[in-house]
């Protein structure tokens, strides 16, 4: 009699002790899951945010998420046909490279596709990211939106931070208690790499160009 792929044994890589216990832990869990649940995917995820994974984990409490630990989850799964916990588990683990996760769920294919279609929150950026925008304040009095909305649906920014623009190497002045700009002062061009200096001029103007979304891979 053929021995069973669900009592093969399967060495996983060696770390410290508590470290090896999350492993063993997770490897467990993605193994249960596919014994649970009808459907697998492998989803990926641009500009992370801790706050918006969880409420994606809350919005879908009937179905199980696994993020990080992908070369625990691609053994859990199976890397080839003779390895694989379940049969076609192993054409899925060459997906989980990068920033990229494991749902388990009983709902439809479609509901779940629509949901992440749907998907998609706006926040701040970070440093080390791409700008997805150029963005450049006026000359002239600085306002609190930078010159995103018309002047007169504004007001403008307080004068108390003047001191922070002129750190992050604004040119800023102070003109009868008004913060002022004797030139344009482009803060980012779209497709360069912001610094910490940038993004924090951009969140100053309450500028949010990031954007978390969740694509399904397989």
């Amino acid at each position: 009699m053929p021995k069973s792929k669900r009592a093969r044994v399967v060495h996983l890589t060696k770390v410290d002790k508590k470290g090896k216990e999350l492993t063993i832990k997770v490897f467990a869990n993605v193994r249960e899951c596919l014994d649970q649940y009808q459907h697998c995917f492998v989803f990926s995820v641009d500009n992370m945010r801790n706050t918006y994974l969880k409420d994606v984990r809350n919005e879908l409490s009937d179905s199980r998420l696994f993020f990080g630990k992908t070369k625990v989850m691609a053994k859990a799964l199976g890397t080839t046909p003779e390895d694989e916990y379940q049969p076609s588990t192993h054409r899925l683990s060459k997906f989980l490279v990068g920033d990229v996760g494991l749902l388990f769920t009983n709902r439809e294919p479609t509901a779940i596709s629509e949901y992440f279609s749907n998907l998609a929150k706006t926040d701040f950026a970070r440093a080390g990211t791409p700008a997805t925008r150029s963005f450049t304040v006026p000359a002239g009095i600085v306002y609190s939106m930078g010159g995103e909305i018309d002047p007169e649906q504004d007001v403008p920014m307080a004068h108390s931070l003047e001191p922070e623009l002129r750190k992050l190497n604004m040119p800023t002045s102070l003109t009868k208690g008004k913060i002022t700009l004797e030139n344009p002062y482009t803060v980012c061009k779209e497709g360069g790499v912001l610094d910490s200096r940038q993004t924090r001029l951009l969140k100053l103007f309450g500028v949010a160009t990031a954007e978390f979304t969740v694509k399904l891979l397989a």
